[in-house]
């Protein structure tokens, strides 16, 4: 298998497990009795989330040297990217480990009415980190993608389809998260993940299609 073949597999591969993870990711309120299921659909969609990111980090990897280490938009949206997948692995720790556990204290505290007011404390907390490190995710890997599109238009290595939808997909969403008007609750959230994945599901094809390190693809 090639670097192109293997770096596209792991986009395709990362992102299909990313979609899998928000589409599972439990969402509302639950009867007591529901808590302790959804807590451990809540571990294991995480579980999978974080075991995307490495996997992800390799097929940009390979991506970005797919441009070649003279393309410094290429190596820009490597850095940048890697940054905003150490903000979603924080987000995913965050959700799907530390939520978990304050659940099990809230419902372990039930009968105390002080104890119980103090885990719910600590659980707006622990949300509004997971949603500053959403944030911090979102618009990184929107800057990224926009300077890989971007990089297509001087280098041709990617189809210019995959480049136009890229630059526009990273402009609406960081107007739509800096002006205030994007929620990053499960399903804005997703949206998100869903509209990045099918770049990243494309950007895989196409370096999956590749026949050789210096030649054109798409």
């Amino acid at each position: 298998m090639s670097n192109d073949h293997f770096s596209g597999l792991a986009l395709i591969v990362g992102s299909s497990g990313l979609i899998i993870t928000m589409s599972l990711h439990p969402t509302g309120h639950v009867a007591p009795e529901q808590i302790e299921p959804m807590i451990r659909m809540l571990i294991a969609v995480h579980a999978l989330a974080l075991a995307c990111i490495p996997v992800m980090f390799l097929g940009a990897l390979g991506l970005s040297r797919r441009f070649g280490s003279h393309d410094h938009m290429a190596m820009t949206a490597l850095v940048v990217y890697t940054f905003a997948l150490m903000a979603v692995m924080n987000a995913a720790v965050a959700d799907g480990l530390v939520t978990p556990a304050v659940l099990r204290q809230m419902v372990a505290s039930a009968g105390a009415q002080s104890a119980s007011d103090g885990w719910r404390m600590i659980s707006h907390y622990n949300f509004y980190v997971n949603q500053g490190y959403a944030q911090v995710f979102v618009a990184a890997s929107s800057v990224a993608i926009v300077l890989w599109s971007a990089a297509t238009w001087h280098s041709k290595e990617l189809a210019r389809g995959l480049g136009i939808y890229g630059c526009i997909l990273g402009a609406v969403t960081l107007l739509a998260l800096l002006s205030g008007n994007l929620s990053l609750d499960k399903h804005g959230f997703g949206m998100i993940i869903f509209a990045q994945a099918a770049w990243f599901i494309g950007a895989g094809g196409l370096l999956w299609r590749a026949e050789s390190k210096t030649g054109v693809v798409g």
